[in-house]
């Protein structure tokens, strides 16, 4: 419980001292003007309250990550309770807000436009290609996951789901974004807090033990026998950091009224996703009575945490939790659907330069988006699933790199806090590349470590020149 409590107390600090900080590096000025009020278009842009905006944008970046990529990381004990609090504040909480700030300040584009002003031409040409199919493939994924589940828990055929699931993510791409999504954004959000509210009650008053850092014996591989490093930094995913997170901030800038709002909105939905993982991880652990037996779990349950999931909520808050449940494997990938495939259209319209007021425009985009989306849906996709998690990751190591240099253009001298995180981020990707069995497969081995290190110095200094020769060639913010 120590471990757990000193976690949690660090994460809520962080938003009014780290926080604090950043404010103060990026210069907020509560006195600047917004996107929402210089570029109102009354579908993308357009001014929404603060609170309802924190809402949308914690479960737009939340989906099933907090709770799955949180269960699937507790599995390696309790040092997930360190990655989740150092990674979610040093990590993903400084990468959302900057991410954040920095599409604010450039209009409310999208994250490609901003990686490309920042990153140069070849940067930009790549995150267009990669950037839209990975937000399709998000969509598309989260379209059968959520089917297959409501198929099961009813007596409605799977394929009517799926029709439900796309004309409602249609909808919700193509209508005003304070008609679908600022309405029942909040709702599901607070659903998702309440859920972790009443969790962390269960832990507290229950009678669980939730395991401590300070033992040993809780710190070992997971049940597929893989390391730590690199694979908990990729399974707990949006937990900690996600590259996604960045693809869904310019949203919510294009809606914000003013820039005091960056803190609560970006920091501050990522610190509170922090602690829902954080929980999350924790009644994992607890609940089937250490690291061990939940490993134990896992592995007889082919590492299906939604099963997991709905035991613990069925178990600990009987017919609320039942409900809860619902919410967490159905409701939350669902919301990060709509929004994935909403984020695509913004990014293709951002590229082609393409005014999004008027329908049929907003048409053009969506339709090619959704009929590649459904394609893909029927495709025997699970293995290209696997990979996402890991090029999740690296659009988080693109997204730091472009903070870095921001920072660098700025002419900061506290630009370290993106570019230790960027290369540690590179490292995980580059490490895992050559670790995991899903791409070269050398497992972990000191060549493999050595590998990734050396990949990860050579895209470090090919960048960090890039950076200098922009600066030195009179580049700046």
């Amino acid at each position: 419980m120590i471990t757990f409590v000193c976690c949690l107390v660090a994460l809520i600090a962080a938003y009014f001292l780290y926080g604090k900080f950043l404010d103060k590096l990026t210069g907020i000025d509560p006195k600047a003007k917004m996107p929402s009020e210089t570029m109102h278009d009354g579908v993308d842009y357009m001014p929404l309250p603060r609170w309802r905006i924190f809402l949308i944008q914690l479960l737009n970046i939340a989906g099933t990550g907090p709770i799955f990529g949180a269960i699937l990381g507790a599995c390696y004990g309790p040092v997930a309770f360190l990655w989740i609090t150092l990674g979610g504040i040093l990590f993903g909480a400084m990468h959302d807000y900057m991410s954040g700030v920095i599409s604010l300040r450039n209009g409310g584009k999208s994250l490609p436009e901003i990686i490309g002003k920042y990153l140069g031409g070849g940067m930009h040409k790549l995150t267009l290609v990669v950037i839209p199919l990975l937000m399709i493939l998000v969509g598309a994924v989260f379209i059968v996951t959520p089917s297959q589940i409501l198929t099961d828990k009813t007596d409605i055929p799977y394929m009517v789901w799926v029709a439900v699931i796309i004309i409602y993510y249609f909808l919700a791409t193509m209508l005003p974004v304070d008609k679908i999504i600022g309405k029942i954004y909040p709702v599901f959000g607070a659903a998702l807090i309440f859920m972790a509210v009443s969790l962390f009650c269960v832990l507290i008053f229950g009678d669980y033990k939730i395991p401590e850092l300070t033992d040993i014996s809780n710190m070992h591989f997971n049940s597929q026998n893989l390391p730590i490093v690199p694979t908990l930094f990729i399974s707990i995913a949006c937990g900690a950091i996600s590259g996604f997170h960045a693809t869904q901030s310019p949203l919510m800038a294009r809606c914000m009224t003013n820039e005091t709002q960056c803190r609560p909105i970006f920091f501050g939905a990522m610190i509170t996703e922090s602690i829902i993982a954080l929980i999350w991880a924790a009644i994992a652990m607890a609940f089937f009575g250490g690291v061990e037996a939940l490993n134990d779990y896992m592995q007889a349950n082919g590492s299906n945490a939604g099963v997991a999931v709905s035991l613990i909520c069925d178990t600990t808050l009987g017919k609320v939790g039942s409900i809860l449940a619902i919410l967490g494997v159905v409701i939350a990938p669902i919301t990060s659907g709509d929004t994935a495939f909403r984020s695509a259209r913004l990014i293709i319209a951002d590229m082609l330069h393409f005014d999004q007021k008027p329908i049929w425009k907003r048409l053009v985009v969506s339709i090619p988006l959704f009929v590649i989306g459904v394609a893909i849906a029927f495709m025997e996709f699970d293995v290209i699933w696997r990979y996402f998690a890991w090029s999740n990751q690296t659009l988080s190591v693109l997204t730091l790199w472009m903070i870095t240099a921001w920072l660098m253009r700025k002419g900061s001298k506290y630009s370290f806090i993106a570019l230790v995180p960027a290369i540690c981020m590179t490292y995980v990707c580059s490490s895992f590349f050559f670790v995991s069995g899903q791409f070269i497969g050398m497992g972990a081995t000191p060549l493999a470590y050595a590998y990734g290190g050396a990949v990860t110095a050579l895209i470090s200094g090919l960048l960090m020149l890039n950076i200098r020769r922009s600066i030195k060639n009179g580049a700046t913010i």
